[in-house]
């Protein structure tokens, strides 16, 4: 999953339904993982595809198990920064909606009920303690 953010420390969102919720819910961008495929190359492929978005520097944040009493499933957080637009290429049955919200829209978003992604609450959360901590400060590109 990747917690992209714009120059002005915006982040960007993905809206799109979820069979299992019922709903569309409000999401960081992510994907599955293809067999042979780095979490890195996952998490570039998955920002490109669903927001059009590339960027010029990444940062693993935290990996962790959302689910460890019934899946062996890991997440892998990557912070992307230095990001740039481009056309985004979702796959046919994905109908995916991108905005950018500020610090303050995306906490009251989870105040309010309206961010209920587990996923999305561990990333947007353990950022805001990272930067509250200031430990976010190193960039690395790849």
């Amino acid at each position: 999953m990747i917690l992209a953010t714009l120059e002005d420390g915006r982040v960007l969102l993905v809206r799109q339904f979820r069979f299992a919720a019922g709903q569309s819910l409000w999401e960081l961008p992510a994907g599955t993982r293809n067999r042979g495929e780095t979490a890195l190359a996952t998490a570039r492929r998955e920002l490109a595809e669903e927001t059009g978005y590339r960027a010029a520097s990444w940062r693993k944040l935290i990996e962790f198990f959302p689910s460890p009493g019934i899946l062996d499933e890991t997440m892998t957080l990557f912070l992307a920064r230095r990001i740039r637009p481009g056309a985004a290429s979702p796959e046919g049955d994905e109908r995916i909606r991108v905005e950018s919200f500020a610090r303050a829209q995306w906490q009251g978003m989870i105040r309010s009920g309206q961010i209920r992604d587990g996923k999305t609450l561990v990333g947007l959360l353990y950022w805001q303690w990272m930067e509250s901590e200031k430990q976010v400060s190193g960039e690395t590109t790849y």
